[in-house]
């Protein structure tokens, strides 16, 4: 049986201004994978992730999702089609409890819409009970259940990373799209975020991640893209990246 291509997207493009700042970028992504994007500082990896997700608009480019053709038009259209993200920067709603950020992300999935949410008719509380329920579950699964009445503006940061996350999966996602997840972690925080997505990945998702800690890409990530000045100069296996004379000079350095 053939792997599905979970994301294939090929000749992206993009130009802001005078700058090319994506040239000719394509990922193909399988099933089940969890895909690393990496690149030196400026490198187009958050503008490509940006492009994917929907929060800039593409030059150029063909894009797949599980077979299907999606246009990058907006991000909640790319969320509805099933491409879920995080932000480098923490964007969670501070004032709601960790429960209520989780049950945000599923309303995507909702049936009853604005109809059922004012006049509360069974359907309609029977589905807020599931949401509420699949919430809590998603909460136990990335290790902060207990937390689930908490103001989430008052978790460690580590845990509100976890939040993000459990967010995110809340959407029902046939991609998790991770920008710099360990970003601010010290080590402890990197290793449990790193067990949360073999976890993710054991249960069938696939993950498509950036992140500037390569020790941790390289033994976490099934394949690897590297990108420098808009451009992908190497792509395969972590061993293969690690070889790779044009990435050395570009990122790793030769002291790697």
């Amino acid at each position: 049986m053939s792997e599905q291509v979970i994301l294939n997207i090929a000749g992206v493009n993009k130009r802001f201004g005078g700058l090319q700042a994506l040239t000719d970028v394509g990922i193909k992504i399988m099933k089940g994978q969890i895909y690393g994007l990496i690149g030196p500082n400026g490198a187009g990896k958050t503008t490509f992730f940006n492009v994917i997700t929907g929060l800039y608009q593409p030059d150029t480019g063909t894009f797949e999702l599980a077979g299907k053709p999606y246009s990058p038009s907006a991000p909640h259209e790319v969320a509805k089609a099933g491409i879920a993200r995080t932000f480098q920067n923490i964007r969670l709603f501070g004032e709601m409890t960790a429960l209520e950020n989780v049950m945000v992300g599923r309303h995507v999935r909702s049936h009853q819409g604005v109809f059922g949410a004012v006049f509360r008719h069974k359907a309609a509380r029977e589905e807020e009970a599931g949401i509420r329920k699949r919430a809590q579950e998603l909460l136990d699964f990335v290790g902060i259940g207990a937390f689930a009445n908490r103001t989430s503006k008052f978790l460690s940061y580590g845990d509100q990373r976890r939040l993000e996350i459990a967010r995110a999966l809340a959407t029902d996602p046939q991609l998790l799209a991770l920008d710099e997840p360990a970003a601010g972690m010290n080590a402890t925080e990197k290793l449990a975020l790193k067990e949360l997505l073999v976890k993710i990945k054991a249960e069938g998702k696939t993950v498509l991640l950036i992140e500037h800690d390569v020790k941790m890409m390289m033994s976490l990530c099934d394949r690897i893209t590297v990108l420098e000045y808009g451009k992908p100069i190497a792509e395969g296996l972590p061993a293969e990246i690690q070889s790779n004379k044009a990435v050395i000079d570009a990122y790793l350095g030769g002291s790697h």
